[in-house]
């Protein structure tokens, strides 16, 4: 099967956007706030912006050493589909959560939600990753990991520039971007209803 036609078939069309639109959404919210710590000149707990603006980067990479071996035991344990749908679950929590950090511009509260979209992403890493052999053929699987290898960076791509240019719209750029970061995380959600079912690989592993 061609790529073309993998990408327009149920057993990977729904995972591919599912993971599309969080890896957009991931960096549409990372580089809003950014620039928002950047622009304002903020300065938190005796951190300068240009401090706060590292810190966010290690913010969002820190559950990837944290929880990667624990969201690789669930991915085993839990049937995927399930997982996913969940993970996608809190996404849309964490960011309405956002909406109202964004609205007070609460900038201690919207690098705390920012851990917590990488402690999700860190969690889907590994099922979006270990369902495809579940649902493709063999000689699919190079195809499909291509496909979500390329899917991710263009959502990171797109996220960051969106980020930055809804961010910088004057007066009303961080609810813009509050209200557009729940709408992904809710599409996202849409998507992961569409996954087939992937049982588990080891439900008996103990975390």
């Amino acid at each position: 099967m061609s790529q073309l036609q993998l990408i327009k078939s149920r057993r990977f069309l729904p995972l591919f956007c599912t993971q599309f639109l969080g890896g957009f959404n991931d960096n549409v919210y990372k580089n809003a706030l950014i620039i928002l710590i950047t622009f304002q000149g903020t300065s938190l707990y005796g951190f300068d912006s240009n401090m706060l603006v590292v810190i966010s980067g290690g913010i969002f990479i820190l559950p990837f050493f944290l929880v990667s071996a624990t969201g690789g035991q669930l991915a085993d344990k839990y049937e995927k589909s399930m997982l996913i749908q969940r993970i996608k679950i809190l996404e849309i929590v964490i960011m309405m959560l956002a909406v109202i950090a964004f609205y007070f511009d609460s900038i201690l509260i919207l690098m705390l939600l920012l851990f917590l979209m990488g402690a999700q992403s860190t969690l889907f890493g590994p099922l979006k990753y270990g369902i495809l052999p579940q649902h493709l053929q063999t000689e699919e699987l190079i195809g499909g990991n291509g496909l979500i290898s390329m899917g991710t960076f263009v959502a990171i791509l797109l996220g960051t520039i969106l980020g930055g240019l809804l961010i910088a719209i004057p007066e009303y750029g961080g609810h813009i971007v509050a209200v557009m970061v729940v709408f992904f995380a809710v599409l996202g959600f849409i998507a992961s209803l569409f996954i087939p079912k992937a049982e588990a690989a080891e439900p008996e592993i103990q975390l």
